[in-house]
This record gives structure tokens, C-alpha cells and sequence, in this order.
């Protein structure tokens, strides 16, 4: 790991991202990038496509660079490589060029979550990195001080189209020297007998050579449920999983396990899109 990228719109919840990725950093010598994503009114967007100067835009740009400046000058940054940016774009679309740009590794995002008709018709912006992100995105619900990965656990149900999320769930764990909790939640929607479970299982395990790890069946009333309920029980620091990134209709008539975990979730979430 080499690159962390820490999209930062000045709140508390983005500091409290910030705070573990300089933990993360520190324990992989990483640089941190720093973005700061600058939304303008459409009208300014115009005149800057246009080559004029407009003095709201240069003030809201001077601002913006002078907070970041602050920002990597928190002690807890010492010693830590920053780079700092400041991008007018769309918050997907610049958090996605900027992470191709500099070849980022992990995505760290602080969120405080969502529900009810909020969560239905708008989502946040870490849900929609989450569901778009090539790259595995870290999900912050709050502030970790002591942030630690040693139990990990990974939800899902281990069929060939997983194989690479969970080699870049390997690298992280390297990191924390994790042990990992491989879980398949069973539901009364989705159920399997434990015989053909164990057999997936023991033939996806097959496939990597990891030895700090464990297999567990989870019974719960559905997948999102047992998988926070899971987590409980073991007391895991962090949960992982894939996310097929749905967009459209398909996204508003099936929804998506991650998303509503990072929602929901109080535990860090780290996803991984297939």
C-alpha cells in the first residue's frame, strides 16, 4: 500500500477518516492525498470554462487550499507525507480521476450514515464512492484513535467472482497481521445446507494460502442483520465485503448489502467492488 486517498469536505466525520488513515499510513508507509472537492454554483462553472475570472471562485479556491494547509499541519499527520488538492468538479467524478490519477490503494471516507427517506431517495456521497469506487474504500462511522484491523470479518458467498476482491483484502490484512472471519449468512430467503456451504468454502480457502483465518455459517433474518450481528459476536474491528455497484433501476429495486452496511453499521466497512 502506497497511496491513501482522504476525500475531506471539512467536517467532523471527515477528520475522524483522516485520523485513521494517518494510523493506516504510519503502519504502511503511505502517502496520504489529501481532496478537497470544491462544488461551484452552475454560473461560475460557466465562466471558468470560458477563461473568466471570476473573484468569488479565486476566494472560495484561496479558502479552501488555506483550511487544507491547516489540516496537514495536525499533529497527528507528523511524519506522514501529504499531498494536498483541490479539484472543481462532482464528488464522484473527482474522487474517481484522482484516484486513477495517483494510483491510490485504499479510499478513506468518513460517513455518519443514513435512513429513512434520506437514505431512500438520496444517499450520501461515501454510499455512491462505495457503490462506483474501483478502489476498496474504508468507510468511518467515528472517531478511532486506537484504530486496529486484527479481526476482520469478510461476508459473502465465496463464488468465483470474489477471488480478487479478497487478494486486496489479503494486502490490507498483511498490514494489521488480521486474522480473518470468513462468514456466509444464511437466511430463510437464501438458505443452504451446512454440508454445501462448508464445501464452498473449503474450496475458496483453497485458492489463497492464508493461514490466520476461520469459517463460520451465520443463521439471521436477513444478510445485512446477520452480518452486523456476526460482527458482534466476535467483536470484529472491521467488516468487509463485495459490492456489485449497482446503478439505475437495479440499484432502486435490489438496493445493495454494502450500502446499506455502511449506512447502518457503527464498525468501519471496507468494500470492495467487483
Amino acid at each position: 500500500m502506497k497511496r491513501i486517498l482522504v476525500p475531506t469536505d471539512f467536517s467532523a466525520d471527515a477528520e475522524n477518516a483522516l485520523k485513521v488513515a494517518a494510523q493506516i499510513a504510519k503502519k504502511s508507509n503511505s502517502e496520504i492525498i489529501l481532496l478537497h472537492m470544491l462544488e461551484l454554483p452552475h454560473q461560475m462553472n460557466d465562466a471558468i470554462t470560458n477563461g473568466a475570472s471570476i473573484p468569488e471562485t479565486m476566494l472560495f479556491i484561496k479558502k479552501a487550499n488555506e483550511t487544507l494547509d491547516e489540516i496537514s499541519n495536525r499533529t497527528y499527520l507528523d511524519g506522514i507525507e501529504i499531498t494536498e488538492i483541490v479539484k472543481m468538479d462532482k464528488p464522484i467524478h473527482g474522487i474517481t480521476q484522482v484516484s486513477t490519477e495517483y494510483q491510490i490503494d485504499l479510499i478513506v471516507m468518513g460517513s455518519h450514515g443514513a435512513s429513512g427517506i434520506e437514505e431512500l431517495l438520496i444517499g450520501s456521497n461515501t454510499e455512491k464512492v462505495v457503490r462506483n469506487s474501483e478502489i476498496p474504500v474504508l468507510v468511518i462511522k467515528k472517531e478511532r484513535p486506537d484504530f486496529t484491523a486484527s479481526e476482520i470479518v469478510f461476508a459473502s458467498d465465496f463464488s468465483e467472482e470474489t477471488y480478487k476482491p479478497f487478494e486486496k483484502l489479503l494486502k490490507f490484512a498483511k498490514v494489521f497481521d488480521s486474522k480473518l472471519h470468513l462468514v456466509t449468512i444464511c437466511t430463510p430467503n437464501s438458505f443452504k445446507p451446512t454440508h454445501e456451504v462448508e464445501k464452498i468454502m473449503k474450496s475458496f480457502i483453497s485458492k489463497f494460502d492464508s493461514p490466520n483465518l476461520e469459517t463460520h455459517i451465520y443463521n439471521d433474518t436477513n444478510i445485512e442483520n446477520g452480518i452486523i450481528n456476526f460482527s458482534n459476536s466476535i467483536n470484529a474491528d472491521v467488516i468487509s465485503m463485495c459490492t456489485h455497484g449497482r446503478t439505475g433501476f437495479a440499484h432502486f429495486f435490489n438496493g445493495s448489502i454494502s450500502e446499506g452496511l455502511v449506512n447502518h453499521a457503527v464498525r468501519p466497512v471496507l468494500t470492495f467492488k467487483i
